[in-house]
């Protein structure tokens, strides 16, 4: 009896040449993907390796290294995130729970009988432990950005890839990714 609910993985590749580096940090990483959507790159263009939890998914418990996925069509991608998105998730992430709970504060003393001084101390007294546990999530998903670059960076650097359309644009994400410090610098024929 064979499951025929399992899905199969596909890989499908398109013949569409890619730029590929290395990077050992994520400044000099950051850096090229600013310059290379300076010049006109989408970001739907660019790409990362995805997350450890997805590389096991998709590759198994195989230990990797970067110089043996740049080139691989199966590679898992993910999206670039900057340091500033994730600033303005943590932000939110925190200022998102101080409301919520200086709110139901707020909801539970605005009241005809309470005074504005018993007010405003239920609002930050509500809204406090509420701020303390938004600013723990909020550090949570900083720390997971930078354990995803760590984690990349200990398995032999952050790779990129850079989806080029001819010959112009190849010459030119190349310069930008080797001025960058990327290493391994080089293009391959398909894009997946």
């Amino acid at each position: 009896m064979t499951d025929s609910s399992k899905a199969e993985h596909k890989t499908t590749v398109i013949d569409i040449p890619e730029a590929v580096g290395v990077f050992d940090s994520f400044t000099d990483l950051q850096a090229a993907f600013y310059d290379l959507r300076m010049v006109g790159f989408s970001r739907y263009d660019i790409s990362l390796l995805a997350r450890d939890e997805v590389l096991k998914e998709k590759l198994g418990n195989a230990y990797w290294r970067a110089s043996e996925l740049e080139d691989d069509p199966k590679a898992p991608r993910a999206a670039f995130v900057s340091e500033e998105a994730i600033g303005e998730l943590e932000g939110g992430i925190a200022g998102g729970f101080f409301f919520l709970g200086s709110y139901i504060a707020m909801a539970a003393m605005l009241t005809p009988l309470s005074t504005l001084a018993a007010s405003i101390a239920a609002i930050a007294i509500g809204g406090t432990p509420a701020a303390v546990i938004g600013t723990l999530l909020a550090r949570r998903v900083g720390a997971q950005h930078k354990d995803y670059y760590t984690n990349q960076i200990e398995h032999g650097g952050i790779l990129l890839w850079v989806r080029v359309a001819d010959k112009e644009r190849e010459d030119l994400a190349v310069k930008i990714l080797k001025g960058h410090s990327g290493r391994d610098v080089h293009v391959h024929g398909w894009s997946e």
